[in-house]
């Protein structure tokens, strides 16, 4: 039997995509944004692809705050923006 492969929505491009092929931003039950590399870490978490076009659509349509439903600090993106850059994978 073939296990299923979860699937989730990007923010940016709205399309479904393996969980693991994208980055997870978390708002934690503490208020805090964080970018969640194990994709386990607790609280509301948004997914994006690792592509450079979808990050732009997402901030530019503010897509991530919209599916935290909280504002992000420009601090957030730019980090989100570097491990975009580097297209690092989750583990």
């Amino acid at each position: 039997m073939v296990r299923k492969i979860p699937e989730r929505q990007c923010v940016g491009c709205q399309e479904q995509k393996p969980k693991r092929s994208m980055l997870r931003v978390v708002l934690t039950p503490t208020g805090e944004v964080v970018i969640d590399p194990t994709g386990k870490r607790a609280g509301r978490g948004a997914y994006i692809c690792n592509s450079r076009a979808c990050f732009d659509q997402a901030r530019k349509r503010k897509a991530l705050e919209r599916g935290l439903k909280t504002q992000l600090a420009p601090e957030v993106y730019d980090e989100l923006a570097k491990l975009v850059e580097a297209g690092v994978e989750r583990g």
